[in-house]
């Protein structure tokens, strides 16, 4: 298993144990139900994966521009990726 994979098995864990222990779900199969967040949470780490690799090529295509201005490089990648995100209807 991979280490994202783990991250979303984690996570799926803890929310479908929080939703069940406050009853605003009901389920017959918990195993199911969390293999389902898990496939979720896994896909959503994967698309943000993608999205902040978009985001880095398209600033390495702009590399020399950006070195020459006064912008900060990680302040630059977030505008970016949110720029990224919001065009392509990605919650961060």
């Amino acid at each position: 298993m991979g280490r994202k994979d783990e991250l979303a098995g984690r996570m799926a864990e803890a929310v479908l144990k929080r939703l069940v222990g406050r009853r605003l779900i009901e389920t017959r199969d918990e195993t199911r139900a969390r293999d389902a967040v898990r496939r979720i949470l896994s896909e959503n780490l994967l698309a943000e994966e993608k999205l902040e690799a978009d985001a880095r090529a398209l600033m390495q295509d702009h590399a020399k521009e950006i070195r020459d201005s006064a912008y900060d490089y990680k302040r630059l990648f977030t505008l970016v990726k949110g720029k990224l995100a919001r065009e392509r209807g990605f919650t961060l």
